[in-house]
């Protein structure tokens, strides 16, 4: 019944399986589904007695509790999106080496170097495409062809600009062309988008600046400024309690205003 119920809910995700091969999860869609439930069940579970401890302490109204159907749902959307995470960090990786393991690749070449001793070089030299060499060089070593080998590192590869260089390679092994020139435009074209997305991003920032400067640092200052004022005339107490939430308060915007410029940052190289 469990296992139904499973294989019902991964026909709704048929990407799972290519995003757990690109994250490097090594569970399949069941077993990652499976593991997501019982983790989200786990965590409701103990947010639940948390609740319940809560409610009885303070004689909070219990209708709080007829929110955790939502916070499963919560939990495991969250836990769902994990291999969405990995694929997107796993992406910004590539994205600071793909110039400079680009342009290795055609000074490489261009020495008439062959492609395998030249991807070769690569895996030793940068560290995250290196890893996805090493993949092509393990399958070429087993017995595999060349090209096949490139063929199947192209369907796991979460970089779109790393897929182009796979597959310029590719085209070399079919049809006998020159490489390095196809990867030249290749890696112009990518130098020209990072530098694209380093443009958008300057012209993000500023606005970001300005309403971090209005809502995290002069709001606070001035709401602070005419509470006290207030409370002196009006004689409200304003206990240390009241003083921690807004201490909350202002670190938790601090916290999301730097968390959005970070995820925002293009990931180009240095």
């Amino acid at each position: 019944m469990a296992n139904a119920f499973v294989h019902r809910i991964v026909r709704k995700y048929p990407e799972l399986g290519l995003k757990l091969k690109q994250a490097g999860m090594p569970e399949t869609p069941e077993e990652f589904l499976g593991k997501t439930i019982l983790t989200a069940l786990m965590m409701t579970t103990g947010l639940s007695f948390i609740l319940l401890v809560f409610v009885k302490t303070f004689s909070v109204s219990p209708i709080i509790l007829a929110a955790i159907p939502l916070i499963f749902l919560i939990f495991f959307y969250f836990f769902m999106h994990s291999p969405d995470v990995k694929v997107k960090k796993e992406n910004a990786k590539i994205s600071r080496e793909i110039i400079f393991a680009g342009r290795f690749l055609m000074v490489e070449l261009e020495s008439g170097i062959d492609i395998y001793t030249a991807l070769v070089g690569v895996a030793k030299n940068y560290e995250a495409i290196g890893k996805y060499m090493r993949h092509i060089i393990k399958e070429v070593d087993l017995g595999t062809s060349l090209e096949d080998a490139i063929n199947q590192e192209v369907e796991l590869t979460p970089s779109d600009d790393l897929i182009k260089m796979l597959w310029q390679l590719l085209n070399s092994l079919r049809t006998g062309a020159d490489t390095s020139k196809s990867l030249k435009s290749v890696v112009e074209q990518i130098v020209k988008e990072q530098q694209i997305e380093i443009t958008e991003y300057g012209r993000k920032l500023n606005p970001m600046a300005m309403f971090y400067m209005i809502i995290a640092i002069i709001l606070p200052t001035l709401g602070i400024t005419m509470l006290i004022v207030l409370s002196t005339l009006m004689a409200i107490p304003i206990d240390f309690n009241i003083l921690m939430v807004i201490l909350f308060f202002i670190a938790f915007m601090q916290f999301m205003f730097m968390s959005i410029i970070r995820s925002s940052r293009p990931a180009v190289g240095t």
